[in-house]
């Protein structure tokens, strides 16, 4: 009789699942991945030659891509397949929100520049009006 070895082998640590996982649904997924390339839903659409309404369909969760257009959108937004289908795998960069953060503080003060600029204007005409 020959003696037989026996292992020990935790094999659940391997499963790509236990990873931290994303648990957004599959249409957030993709709208997150869509905004962090700074597409809109049209731009992404012309892109994989689809309607907007039905990339905004598979967004919301109302329908979902076939499997070969996924690997087409995972491609297009660079994510992996796996975060885009599951929620694990490379995910977005979410450093587009201090760019969308800063181009909104730009647009503030503009705006306020323009405010003021328009309140001047507005007392110099009250002014104009009050002599006549």
């Amino acid at each position: 009789m020959t003696p037989t070895a026996t292992f020990d082998v935790d094999i659940g640590a391997l499963n790509i699942y236990d990873d931290n996982r994303d648990d957004d649904t599959l249409g957030g997924r993709l709208s997150r991945a869509r905004e962090a390339c700074g597409m809109t839903t049209a731009q992404l659409a012309r892109r994989l030659g689809i309607k907007t309404a039905t990339l905004q369909s598979w967004e919301s969760d109302r329908s979902e891509p076939r499997a070969n257009r996924l690997a087409t959108i995972a491609g297009l937004l660079n994510v992996s397949l796996s975060w885009l289908i599951h929620g694990v795998g490379d995910a977005p960069n979410d450093d587009i929100n201090s760019d969308v953060v800063s181009l909104l503080h730009g647009h503030l003060e503009q705006m306020k520049h323009l405010r003021d600029t328009t309140n001047a204007i507005i007392e110099r005409l009250e002014t104009e009006l009050g002599r006549l």
